[in-house]
């Protein structure tokens, strides 16, 4: 099979579009990009909040981006996507509501954003001269227990089903799927940090589990992707888990930790990959890929393109049985490291809380 060179989209004069961008992971792809490829013809930041795009721009101006764009509007709304997608080479989709306990109140608000905003970037994409789609998903996805896992589910299956109606355009649709991005809006770690003050850190389940990425790890894979994806892969990358317990230690060892019951929609373990995707799993090295069935390629070829072998039937991938934990120590020196504001643009500057200051790493 014929396929096109890894090298032949180079990231260095592209034009990208980056829905939800102005959250923990848009902020850290665009600092990302900006520092990598000078040349970046245009970085077009869409999303649906004004005062998030001002306190974005403050960061990273136009005046000294010439690349940066900021557009205001909604995955729900497609002429307004259409619009903004226009001249544009790659779209890095990140925009979603993502709080369990509200898309379990708000169901169908959720679907709108999620299912609906999706098709609408699948369909805008398929009309102009997009070539390279990444959109990010998450554990949750697989086999889900709540509304939220079951719109990104079905978030990645279109997208996984719209490289089979492309047709002859250039144009090739991927996820990427991981678990708890470290010190991300709304997850465990900064939550933690907070209740810190108060001398009670909640524990849900003293056995719970959940895997740990940093935000560089996500863009680094979404950036590989962009590159590497043949379409239709769900990427998946290998990284370690913590016990909730241990995190608990790690940030509030002097703290009290009353166990107060695992919250409606919620796992005990994460998982990535379910048995019952062992029969499509290649091992990549440092990521795992789910590869679509009825693709316009096969396992061989993929698997002798990049160098990969098929995983073994039954095999799955789940933070409870995972091979890497991490220990008390590693978990506080990660959270010196990589917990501060994901938005700062200035590398050097300590953007670290007092609080964060003070957790030195356990002897």
């Amino acid at each position: 099979m014929n396929k096109p060179s890894p090298h032949s989209l180079p990231l260095e004069n592209a034009s990208i579009l980056l829905t939800g961008g102005t959250g923990s992971f848009g902020k850290a792809f665009v600092r990302t990009v900006l520092s990598r490829y000078p040349g970046i013809k245009r970085l077009v930041v869409f999303s649906r909040d004004e005062l998030k795009q001002f306190e974005m721009a403050q960061q990273f101006p136009t005046a000294k981006y010439k690349a940066m764009r900021y557009f205001i509007g909604d995955v729900r709304d497609e002429a307004r996507l259409r619009r903004a997608i226009e001249g544009i080479d790659i779209v890095v989709h990140a925009a979603a509501l993502k709080q369990v306990p509200t898309a379990e109140y708000n169901p169908f608000e959720c679907i709108k954003t999620n299912v609906l905003g999706a098709q609408n970037i699948i369909e805008a994409c398929l009309d102009s001269n997009v070539r390279r789609v990444v959109a990010l998903s998450t554990d949750k996805a697989a086999a889900p227990i709540n509304l939220y896992g079951a719109t990104k589910l079905c978030s990645d299956k279109l997208f996984v089903a719209a490289n089979n109606i492309k047709g002859a355009r250039d144009i090739r649709f991927s996820v990427v799927r991981y678990g708890n991005v470290m010190g991300s809006r709304g997850s465990v770690i900064p939550f933690f940090l907070e209740k810190r003050k108060t001398g009670v850190l909640p524990i849900t389940d003293p056995t719970m589990t959940r895997f740990n990425i940093s935000l560089q790890e996500g863009v680094e894979m979404v950036l590989w992707s962009i590159v590497n994806a043949w379409g239709g892969e769900i990427l998946v990358p290998k990284i370690p888990s913590y016990r909730i317990t241990d995190l608990a230690q790690a940030i509030g060892p002097e703290c009290a930790h009353p166990v107060v019951g695992v919250r409606p929609g919620e796992k005990i373990h994460e998982e990535m990959i379910t048995a019952s995707d062992s029969l499509n799993t290649v091992d990549l090295g440092r990521y795992y890929a789910i590869l679509p069935g009825g693709a316009d390629y096969t396992q061989l070829e993929y698997c002798k393109q990049h160098k990969c072998q098929l995983m073994p039937a039954g095999f799955c991938y789940n933070s409870g049985t995972n091979e890497h934990f991490l220990t008390v120590a590693e978990l506080r020196q990660l959270i010196n490291e990589h917990v501060q504001s994901s938005g700062d643009a200035d590398p050097g500057r300590d953007s670290r809380s007092p609080l964060l200051r003070e957790l030195a790493p356990v002897a």
